[in-house]
């Protein structure tokens, strides 16, 4: 796989176990900086849906 411009959230910076996201035209990259080699792959509208379904609670135990 090309090298990603991988991100995580700002208050994570310096955590070692934190979700990292990298974002192309066409797909949007998901890993844990724990395992940095396990990596999920969704497309934009997969993406948007997820975004959409954490803010609504969706997956809220």
């Amino acid at each position: 796989m090309e090298s990603l411009p991988w991100i995580r959230p700002a208050a994570c910076a310096n955590a070692s176990n934190c979700p990292e996201v990298a974002i192309t035209p066409d797909t949007v990259y998901l890993r844990s900086s724990l395992q940095p080699d396990a990596i999920a792959q969704l497309t934009t509208d997969e993406w948007r849906d997820l975004l959409s379904g954490i803010r609504n609670g969706e997956f809220d135990v």
